[in-house]
């Protein structure tokens, strides 16, 4: 017999061992009851209790294990955290994304005992658990302006700020995020739980995250009883960012024709330093005079920038795009996939957000390539805008941009359109993060 197969057969009938006790334990109680037979030696009776206590502790401990306590919701979500970190690896999606939250997926459904409300301290529910502790981060929304502040450190604004008419791209692609808001409340949903849904349409996991934690958290809103959405959300929101090469791409090609495809665009106009700096100072009051509850977003995007762009704080800026970004994103990603715990995620709500996810999302993408074409409408001959950069206008930074690319050079080998792509894509996460704030304004 092979080595892998004996060490097989030696797991499973390991496992039959236990089952096969578990079943006796279950099936007697005679280990239990009370030795009263006359004559019997104080030797014999402790020798009878210690056996007693013997099985007792095999029974607890079986009664302990993921086996006894395993349904299958939790093997289901087993399986669908297995399928993104396959995903992840196989593919390439997002794999700095789907590792993290496939494997918070199977950590959050490894089933415990939870019989008689007892807490162990193990799941990301229980007060006291590590996973609890790491969860406030999400909770309270503090993972999403940190994610933001390393963005904004890795962020060049200047094809935006080179051909400013592009941020009507990245605006027009949110309309996405207020028909998925009219949809949820169609199919039940109340306004806060609504609104929080709608901004998956946004395709930005962080704004996703940080919104739901408002509007969407198990308490009171606005007078209302709000459900805890934020698992299905987050899990919504990135899953369809992940997916942005393949749901992006047959929308744009529905909605143009070849000719529109190969439209060349000038070339971006070189931006001087100083104008780099300006930027995220007059964008930062701005767009959070018009959206304050946008500011824990923006105000770290725009924050980043300026430590990218100032010159004076490369430390910083090399800290927030890289150490700070990657721990944060493993903790956001763990719990994120923690949280989707079978008892709490498995229910028909989540499968209604998946949907409207999905729809949002489509929705956005082509909210976008049709703006440019009417855009198009009252363009001169030779400044006209190519509609496939319109899709970039969701805030998927920058796989988005790189789906355009992709696609461009399909129906034209020397026609680059990512740089140009690149201004609605920054667009996008400005006007997600604006559409989360003026949500926010009108149901808390």
């Amino acid at each position: 017999m092979k080595p892998q197969y004996k060490k097989a057969f030696t797991v499973a009938a390991a496992i039959v061992v236990l089952f096969i006790v578990h079943t006796l334990l279950h099936q007697t109680n005679s280990f239990a009851a009370p030795v009263s037979v006359a004559g019997v030696s104080s030797a014999g009776n402790s020798g009878l209790n210690f056996g007693a206590e013997i099985l007792n502790g095999i029974q607890k401990f079986i009664s302990f294990t993921g086996f006894r306590n395993a349904s299958s919701g939790n093997l289901i979500m087993i399986a669908v955290g297995l399928l993104f970190i396959f995903l992840a690896i196989r593919f390439d999606y997002e794999p700095l994304l789907l590792v993290p939250i496939g494997t918070g997926i199977i950590i959050g459904n490894i089933p415990f005992f939870q019989d008689g409300g007892i807490n162990l301290q193990l799941g990301i529910y229980q007060q006291g658990s590590v996973l609890n502790y790491l969860y406030y981060g999400v909770v309270k929304g503090i993972y999403p302006p940190l994610i933001f502040l390393g963005i904004g450190a890795m962020t060049d604004f200047s094809s935006l700020i080179s051909s400013p008419r592009l941020i009507l791209l990245g605006a027009a692609a949110q309309v996405g995020i207020f028909l998925t808001f009219l949809g949820a409340l169609y199919l039940g949903f109340n306004m806060p739980e609504a609104g929080a849904i709608g901004i998956i349409g946004g395709a930005d996991g962080p704004t996703a995250i940080f919104l739901s934690s408002k509007l969407a958290n198990g308490s009171i809103v606005h007078g209302l009883q709000t459900k805890n959405l934020i698992g299905p959300i987050a899990i919504a929101a990135y899953s369809y960012m992940a997916l942005v090469p393949v749901i992006q791409p047959p929308v744009m090609r529905l909605l143009t024709n070849k000719k529109e495809r190969t439209i060349r665009m000038k070339p971006a106009r070189a931006v001087s330093k100083r104008e780099k700096i300006i930027f995220p100072i007059v964008a930062l009051i701005l767009t959070t005079f018009i959206s304050p509850g946008a500011l824990p977003l923006l105000g770290m995007l725009f924050f980043g920038n300026l430590l990218k762009e100032s010159g004076v704080t490369k430390r910083l800026a090399d800290t927030a795009r890289t150490s700070l970004i990657d721990i944060v994103t493993i903790l956001l990603g763990l719990t994120v996939g923690a949280s989707t715990q079978a008892d709490v995620f498995l229910t028909s709500q989540s499968i209604l957000i998946f949907v409207l996810g999905a729809l949002s999302f489509v929705v956005a993408t082509a909210g976008g390539v049709i703006f440019a074409k009417v855009m198009n409408l009252f363009s001169s001959s030779d400044n006209k805008i190519n509609p496939l950069i319109g899709a970039a206008g969701v805030s998927a930074v920058p796989d988005s941009a790189r789906v355009v690319q992709t696609e461009g050079l399909r129906y034209d080998s020397t026609n680059h359109l990512l740089m140009h792509a690149m201004a609605p894509n920054v667009a996008g996460v400005i006007g997600s993060a604006v559409a989360a704030g003026i949500m926010m304004s009108f149901l808390m």
